[in-house]
């Protein structure tokens, strides 16, 4: 029977990812939305308070554009229809059209460090988005919760995830690193150094200190800057010029495809770190290495899109009893959240 799917979209990143899972589920119909939220949080951003976020700037800018381009159904907000499964690649806001319906939530990739209020809002039960990514998959508001690895399901779980909803998919984007390598960025041999979005999203940054890092690695290679896509491309095209000025600036293209060319990679808080690990490259970094290989997302040569799509059949087919029970973690782990059953 041909059913309703909404995907919910966020970032470019987030909304390849669905439109990935999407595409293994043609049987179904499919539907897409830029994110949203609801009461303040969707003033606030339709005011353009929250430009720096999934919620308006940039990130919206693209998944309309990416949803346009490739033809896509688009129900924004999911509003005009009701829908039997939805897709996410963020639990930080569940909206309220979409609570208590069958629910797949993916990882986007890296999650925020633990920090001071990561802590603040897990013991006082404040408002998971203010502590960013790091409190992904704290919802409990999910099915299934389908991740990037072992090592990062076992991170949810330390953090309070049910075992009983964890799928170890792998995730799109990132299971197949390896094609990375066939690009036409016109650079090689390069040292690139991805920025965060730090100060946007009011984090400490000392940004002059970072360049200087940079040229020091480079010691006289050619040093190429991408910036993130929420940064603030004037000032740090600025900075970057100013302390630097023999650096080439991308505020725009792909990020892994300069990765895949460069020799070295230098980058703060970003997933494509997990890029620059995989294809073994001469890596520096703020996170913690040793951490981030325990993480890594499985290589599985481009199938997770596909692997997540069985999950969402299998949800689909599930009675809603059923799903309830895994809910609240009465029922032992489902045969397919099992990471050899695909």
């Amino acid at each position: 029977m041909t059913q309703n799917i909404l995907f919910i979209c966020g970032s470019l990143n987030q909304t390849t990812m669905m439109h990935k899972i999407a595409k293994n589920l043609g049987e179904h119909n499919c539907y897409f939305t830029p994110y949203f939220a609801d009461g303040l949080i969707d003033w606030m951003a339709r005011m353009g308070w929250l430009d720096f976020s999934v919620l308006g700037g940039r990130h919206l800018r693209d998944t309309k554009d990416y949803l346009a381009r490739n033809m896509l159904n688009v129900d924004a907000r999911g509003a005009r229809r009701e829908y039997d499964l939805v897709v996410t690649c963020s639990d930080l806001i569940v909206q309220k059209n979409i609570r208590g319906k069958r629910l797949v939530l993916v990882q986007e990739g890296i999650t925020e460090p633990e920090t001071w209020v990561y802590k603040l809002v897990k013991r006082l039960k404040l408002p998971r988005y203010l502590a960013n990514t790091s409190t992904n998959g704290l919802s409990d508001a999910y099915d299934i919760f389908c991740v990037a690895s072992e090592g990062y399901a076992a991170h949810f779980i330390r953090k309070g995830v049910k075992p009983e909803k964890i799928a170890v998919t792998g995730i799109p984007n990132f299971d197949n690193v390896q094609s990375l390598q066939d690009n036409d960025f016109p650079f090689h041999d390069h040292v690139l150094a991805a920025t965060s979005p730090l100060r946007e999203s009011f984090r400490a940054d000392d940004r002059i200190a970072f360049i200087r890092k940079c040229n020091e690695i480079a010691a006289g290679r050619q040093l190429i800057f991408k910036l993130h896509p929420t940064e603030n491309v004037e000032r740090a095209t600025r900075e970057i010029y100013r302390n630097s000025p023999g650096a080439l600036v991308y505020a725009y293209g792909n990020v892994d495809h300069m990765i895949a060319n460069a020799s070295v990679v230098i980058t703060q808080q970003s997933t494509c770190t997990f890029v620059a690990e995989a294809l073994g490259k001469e890596l520096y970094t703020n996170l913690n290495l040793d951490e981030l290989r325990r993480l890594m997302p499985i290589q599985n040569g481009g199938v997770a899109g596909e692997r997540i799509a069985n999950i969402c059949r299998r949800v689909l087919h599930t009675p809603m009893p059923v799903l309830e029970q895994v809910r609240r973690g009465l029922r032992s782990r489902p045969r397919w959240e099992k990471a050899d059953s695909f």
